[in-house]
């Protein structure tokens, strides 16, 4: 007979497949540890099956224009720190995808984030990013830069977009018709995909920068206005990265 040890060792290695008969070999078993690591594996079933639910939601845009074989999510990170670029990012995912967790990027973990950047451009038909830097948002505003990241990223799609799903905005100057959808990244798993490659890229990009100006605390705030970030501006001055209409308050300009 196997030890209660042996048996959770074995639960930790199961796949999803194999959860159903560990569930049917131990939830009678003798001893309340082992019915106890039966009834874990049973809320882990649960869990997915409740994911795998919230996913076909997620997937409601995707199919409503199915028709289209090129389906692209539009989705943005970074407008409102004071360092740093604004990151668009654009994904298209094949028609009958299905990545679990794929959400808003900002309900996800860093870890969670790091894995599904993995997936998802491991998966997608085609992914690209575009970036508006702190001087071009300077010169544009904000909004502009945006939508020129947004230009950007689709322009660096290796196939064509037969329609743009966007998370809350229609881009000018875009011929492919758009759908703006308001908290679209978390209602379009294409959009989600689409603010997960933004954010994931940006945050990287701002961990370099922390490497050049550790004062700032980019590595942990991002760009955004954290004390530790303004406390530094006003020691040090802005870094090449900031952007001058952003940081009125806090230095001269």
């Amino acid at each position: 007979m196997k030890s209660t040890s042996e048996i959770k060792a074995i639960l930790q290695a199961a796949s999803i497949e194999e959860l159903p008969e560990f569930i049917k070999e131990y939830s009678e078993d003798g001893r309340a540890g082992v019915r106890k690591l039966a009834q874990t594996a049973a809320r882990r079933l649960e869990e997915l099956k409740k994911e795998r639910q919230r996913i076909e939601g997620m997937r409601a845009y995707e199919e409503q224009y199915g028709q289209h074989e090129f389906i692209c999510g539009i989705d943005e990170v970074g407008r409102g720190p004071l360092a740093g670029p604004v990151v668009a990012g654009a994904v298209i995912l094949p028609r009958d995808c299905r990545i679990l967790y794929i959400n808003d990027s900002k309900q996800l973990s860093e870890k969670k984030r790091e894995e599904l950047y993995d997936i998802i451009m491991e998966q997608a038909v085609s992914c690209a990013v575009g970036y508006a830097s702190p001087a071009r948002i300077d010169e544009i505003n904000i909004l502009q830069a945006t939508y020129e990241a947004m230009r950007e990223a689709i322009a660096g799609l290796k196939v064509r977009p037969d329609i743009l799903l966007n998370d809350a905005v229609t881009i000018p100057g875009v011929s492919i018709p758009q759908v703006p959808i308001i908290k679209g990244d978390a209602k379009s798993i294409t959009i989600g995909a689409a603010s997960i490659i933004a954010k994931v890229t940006r945050d990287r990009l701002m961990q370099e920068y922390d490497a050049l100006y550790p004062e700032y605390g980019f590595g942990g705030n991002k760009g955004y206005g954290s004390a530790v970030h303004i406390e530094a501006l006003k020691e040090h001055g802005p870094t090449p990265i900031h952007r001058r209409s952003f940081i009125g308050n806090f230095v001269d300009k």
